[in-house]
């Protein structure tokens, strides 16, 4: 990696352009400067409005009804369509193109596809959680396979915004607080979504978001600013974009964020200087929803017009669900404010999208022939849902199990109680595409088939999930249908308290609604609501054995709860078969093996908190304490939960640390430990190796991830874990911005968390 100043920073990319064509009139050989050969052509044909056409992204909705749409389409004035998601709408769109239009370009069809199409897996934080590229892989390639049945051609996915802050809404739709972590499931994600080319019959492009920074904003809310230093950003907020990128995703989405007080929008430097002269992505940019008007409240344009100005010259291609590029792009080419060929640049890299789409070969690859359209589009997938239960099966995290409560025994009678038992919406969370909630599996039914006839199941509600008037309003923008128990508060806990009463143990599912976790849903308070903590006060009170199943997008801070339960199982929203997978851990027909990928703080007080942060002159030793240290009196500096923490229903063990010869063949170093199952269960944990840089010419953080592997083991059986430590790990960006691999000690810890971790060190070079 060559070491250049900030503004000449250079991160080539192995991007690759899987294209189908070999000539303008019989595309068919795929090759990159056939299609270059080709879209040139097809420029030439074009008019001035018919090339702004290509630059608008329509939104299906009451702004734009699909009767004005048509109009748009006939005029050349569209040139990809999002927001619908059945084929024979998609079908009736690109017909009215194919029949009506001038030029014939076909459309391009884009939604949010983020965990899942029709099968709905569990959220992207969830996923994170099982550190299983291969889980990751599966949940892509259905996704995508779906999507493309469907007739979509593009997803607005992964998102792979590196977030520290909890309190933000879209924590749930990222991979969580770090940056390696993140670029592996981002990649992988985007490989599989891809597979080998886009214009496949089961594959769709991605479009990494939010470039850049989007999970850095401030104070965790939503649409908010980032300043950053630039160490900070290369170091551990742009590799994810960038790994997305090398893995060959198609297309971009914009951050709506400003960056150091220019908004991503209209940030020159961020969208061409880094991404298209130094990163050479070949693909499209696209604008999030809105984001072009919205530059003249960030203040960095004076009117529409000027606000089209700033952002074609930035770099965005395709502008989202806004009027502005074709209402002041041709009066802007006229006067000379923004060139022709800049507007040719822009729409020859959509163009450029729809041939590596296979678009132009055959404009309903993805929609079949005509009456082929299926009768039900959201009909169920068996093999699809089992998967979906593995991967859930997962992604679900052990905290706490206090005398080894769990796994529960499928005997005597059991109480179920809490707002999110039986909600067959919001066990999908966010972001679930056209996933029906009706074919989705709650707690509540999955552990009625657990249990069948062995055990007694009683239920009751206990609460509805806030009894806030002004936060339940907010909830219903996203949940209008959202089911809310009309009885008093007092009414719904005393059912719950007669109910615990009779049982011999209780299990209680709360948490978060979708809704709380989602786009414009950042949270001041990441407790869980009052009423469902008063409602596990009053239950812990019955002195009942007590389980939560906890249903959230975010780290909360639980340490309430921590105190009052013996077991905690964080599920996250675990998707269409949830209620089977998190059945599945609760009676151990599934050893958990899902590990933290946030942290989890004891109070919101702490934020933000995240494990690999930079060391403080003055740290804080707990053993010997002292007053004019880096700690707050009042609370302990430690998180709840540490990154990368969970349990098992088994008990594991890592022999010391040994290193090979320094200069091996694969790398500096390769890190061995012996894995050992000493308990009587079969399971799998995640080994998790991290490196510290203890003396450098800046502080370095005082651990960072840099490999990890899941070991599945029989109750006895030992494995030895191995990873290669390469030059490029050892690496940072220095004062000067200069990426340096400095000559020192270097520490490996390797772990099963990180905090409980093995130690060795070696001196490099």
């Amino acid at each position: 990696m060559k070491s250049m100043c900030p503004q000449a920073i250079v991160l080539p990319l192995a991007f690759f352009c899987t294209s189908l064509f070999a000539d303008p009139v019989s595309p068919q050989i795929p090759n990159e400067s056939q299609r270059d050969h080709f879209v040139s052509a097809l420029l030439k044909k074009m008019t001035l409005d018919e090339k702004i056409g290509q630059l608008r992204l329509i939104s299906v909705g009451p702004d734009t009804p699909k009767s004005t749409i048509k109009q748009m389409i006939e005029k050349g004035q569209v040139g990809a369509i999002f927001n619908t998601v059945t084929r024979p709408d998609i079908r009736v769109m690109q017909d009215q193109v194919m029949q009506l239009s001038r030029l014939k370009i076909p459309l391009f069809f884009a939604y949010d596809v983020v965990h899942g199409q029709r099968t709905i897996f569990p959220i992207p934080l969830g996923l994170a959680a099982s550190w299983d590229t291969q889980a990751v892989a599966t949940v892509g390639r259905i996704s995508a396979l779906e999507a493309a049945q469907d007739g979509l051609n593009m997803t607005w996915a992964p998102m792979v915004d590196v977030s520290h802050e909890p309190r933000w809404g879209r924590s749930s739709e990222g991979f969580g607080e770090d940056t390696y972590l993140t670029s592996i499931m981002g990649k992988t994600m985007v490989e599989a979504m891809q597979g080998k080319s886009p214009a496949d019959r089961n594959s769709v492009m991605t479009s990494v978001k939010h470039f850049a920074l989007y999970g850095a904003v401030e104070g965790g809310r939503e649409y908010n600013s980032v300043d950053m230093s630039p160490q900070q950003m290369f170091q551990h907020y742009l590799p994810p974009y960038q790994t997305a990128l090398q893995a060959g995703s198609g297309g971009v989405m914009v951050s709506l964020n400003s960056i150091n007080g220019v908004p991503a929008t209209a940030n020159h430097w961020l969208l061409t200087d880094l991404l298209r002269h130094q990163w050479h992505f070949k693909g499209i940019t696209v604008s999030d929803h809105g984001a072009i008007k919205e530059l003249i409240n960030h203040g960095v344009a004076s009117d529409p017009a000027d606000a089209v100005r700033v952002a074609i010259k930035a770099g965005i291609d395709m502008s989202m669900s806004d009027q502005y590029y074709s209402q002041y792009l041709p009066g802007l080419v006229k006067s000379g404010a923004v060139s022709e060929a800049e507007v040719d640049n822009a729409a020859r890299h959509v163009l450029n999208v729809k041939y590596d789409m296979g678009l132009f070969r055959d404009a309903y690859s993805h929609l079949g022939p005509a009456g082929s359209d299926p009768q039900d589009t959201n009909a169920e997938d068996r093999l699809h849902r089992v998967q979906a239960r593995e991967v859930a099966a997962q992604s679900l995290v052990l905290l706490k199990n206090w005398q080894q409560i769990l796994p529960l025994k499928k005997q005597g009678t059991i109480a179920l109680i809490g707002p999110l038992a039986d909600s067959q919406r919001d066990i999908m969370g966010s972001w679930s595409a056209a996933g029906v909630a009706k074919q989705s599996v709650t707690l509540l039914q999955g552990m009625r088939e657990a249990v069948a006839n062995n055990a007694t199941l009683l239920y009751a509600r206990g609460s509805n999930i806030t009894d806030n008037p002004k936060v339940q309003a907010f909830l219903n923008l996203y949940e209008p249908a959202v089911e809310v128990d009309k009885r008093s508060p007092q009414q719904l806990r005393e059912e719950a308290i007669a109910t615990a009463k009779k049982a011999d143990i209780v299990v209680m599912a709360v948490g978060e609604s979708q809704g709380m976790a989602h786009e414009a849903s950042s949270r001041s308070d990441i407790r869980l609501p009052k009423t469902q903590r008063d409602l596990i006060t009053a239950i812990k009170a019955t002195g009942k054995p007590l389980v939560l199943v906890l249903m959230n997008g975010r780290a909360l801070d639980i340490t309430q709860q921590d105190q009052q339960a013996e077991g905690i199982l964080e599920t996250w929203f675990s998707g269409t078969e949830g209620g089977h997978a998190i059945s599945d851990v609760l009676f151990g027909d599934v050893n958990p093996s899902g590990k933290l990928p946030v942290t989890f703080p004891r109070s919101v007080g702490q934020l933000p908190l995240y494990y690999n942060h930079l060391p403080t002159g003055r740290p804080y030793d707990f053993t010997h304490p002292n007053k004019y240290t880096s700690h707050y009196f009042d609370i302990n500096n430690s998180p709840l939960y540490p990154f990368g923490f969970g349990l098992s229903y088994t008990a594991f063990s890592l022999s010391p640390i040994t290193l090979s010869a320094l200069g091996s063949s694969q790398g500096v170093t390769t890190a061995s430990v012996t894995v050992t199952n000493r308990g009587k269960r079969a399971g799998a944990t995640i080994v998790q190796l991290y490196l510290h840089d203890p003396v450098a010419s800046i502080s370095r953080p005082v651990k960072e991830l840099k490999a990890f592997q899941k070991v599945q083991l029989q109750p006895g059986e030992s494995k030895k874990v191995s990873f290669t430590l390469s030059k490029q790990d050892l690496g940072f960006w220095n004062q000067q911005m200069k990426w340096v691999v400095e000559p020192g000690e270097f520490e490996v810890l390797i772990g099963t968390d990180s905090v409980h971790t093995e130690t060795k060190s070696f001196n490099y070079p």
